[in-house]
């Protein structure tokens, strides 16, 4: 363990010095220090090369190799300045007005000043007894992301680390309520569950099934439609398959729960007929989840098809606000429109686990909302974000993106 001295005292009492202390002053030196030299690779950053392309051996070599650890401890100037220059230097700028590879967004600069600032309170967002401030700003930007996309302002939600998370928390709160009490104290080994999506899935689901207990041959692959490139529902779902799917899957004793509709793939921006999958999934009583961690958030636009504004009729939805609100990672999203399906999912209410829920408005706790006890301030970079740009600067940004992809 390392040695704590206790050499000041503040009237009677000793103040203890950490290896890892830094004294207000230094901190504020070398916190300037550091926002300057990122203002000027931001300022310089349209010059710059989108990525140096070092080889895995060079990085690690910059980095010493295989060095052990170190036995003493090194400056904290000396370490900062060498892990900016490192991080600068030798990094792929994802901001870099030529990085058009893979669908995340520029991030904000004011959402990493937030970052900063959250990091440095650092508090743990499971419940408001730990974060009354944040567990509060989280709501508000859960609540405003819904509004924006069209969807339920009073559905619950949260936020998590990306897309495969935000999927992996719909996935199991439709998985919980189609299926009932019994998957939690039974498992679903019996269940002979099924879910429905295309090829131009992400591989979340298949994911999701092999982890969570299902298989992945649990997925049943609905054929995508054979219609011209330029026909907007190239790619596309298939929906008379999917209800012939449904009747021979309910025939041979499986039993569906759930489709999943993609609200842009990442291959190809494909949008399934949300609608006519909402309608079906209402008629055959399964769980509708939307995979918008894409393209989800054109449902903003006044000028967005009608399938895409159908995300609004989702169970629950996926979308990433570091993808398409420009937020830096990570932060992806889960809404779903009946929060209690959220808690019957996956709260847990041990006896060290102290909470005041006897109040007007009773207070919130994270951790029965999705998979994470313990929980960073993912929120205050998205809460920034959206009132610096309001409702009208998202529109204009993304009504552009999708100018330049026409181009």
């Amino acid at each position: 363990m390392s040695q704590i001295s206790a050499d000041e005292t503040v009237g009677s009492a000793a103040i203890r010095h950490a290896p890892l202390d830094l004294p207000a002053e230094e901190f504020r030196r070398l916190g300037h220090r550091l926002v300057d030299e990122l203002a000027e690779h931001l300022s310089t950053i349209r010059t710059a090369r989108t990525t140096t392309g070092e080889t895995p051996a060079e990085v690690r070599a910059m980095l010493g190799g295989d060095r052990p650890l170190p036995g003493a401890g090194t400056d904290a100037d000396e370490l900062l300045a060498r892990a900016t220059r490192l991080v600068i230097d030798h990094s792929l700028y994802i901001g870099h007005p030529l990085f058009l590879g893979y669908v995340v967004g520029s991030p904000s600069p004011l959402g990493a000043l937030g970052d900063l600032l959250a990091s440095t309170i650092d508090p743990n967002v499971g419940g408001f007894s730990l974060s009354p401030v944040a567990t509060e700003v989280e709501r508000q930007t859960v609540r405003w992301i819904a509004e924006l996309i069209g969807y339920d302002p009073n559905a619950g939600g949260l936020l998590v680390s990306g897309g495969n998370m935000a999927n992996f928390v719909g996935f199991l709160t439709g998985r919980r309520a189609m299926l009932g009490q019994d998957v939690r104290t039974q498992g679903v080994g019996g269940a002979n569950a099924v879910v429905y999506a295309t090829e131009e899935t992400h591989t979340w689901i298949d994911k999701a099934t092999d982890l969570f207990g299902m298989g992945t041959d649990a997925v049943r692959k609905v054929p995508r439609l054979t219609v011209s490139v330029t026909d907007p529902r190239a790619g596309t779902m298939d929906i008379a398959a999917l209800k012939r799917m449904i009747a021979e899957d309910r025939a041979a004793g499986r039993r569906p729960i759930m489709v999943i509709g993609n609200a842009g793939t990442v291959s190809t921006g494909a949008i399934d007929p949300l609608n006519d999958i909402a309608d079906l999934c209402v008629a055959e009583n399964l769980w509708f989840h939307v995979d918008g961690a894409y393209g989800g958030f054109s449902a903003c636009l006044p000028e967005a098809s009608a399938d895409m504004k159908a995300l609004a009729r989702a169970d629950s939805v996926a979308i990433d606000p570091h993808k398409w609100l420009y937020v830096p990672i990570e932060c992806g999203c889960t809404l779903v429109r009946t929060n209690q399906h959220l808690i019957d999912t996956f709260s847990y209410r041990p006896p060290y686990y102290h909470r005041d829920d006897d109040q007007e408005v009773p207070p919130i706790f994270y951790y029965e909302l999705g998979m994470q006890n313990t929980r960073g301030f993912r929120a205050l970079k998205v809460w920034l974000a959206l009132q610096q740009a309001g409702r009208a600067g998202y529109e204009t940004m993304l009504r552009e993106d999708c100018r330049l992809a026409r181009v």
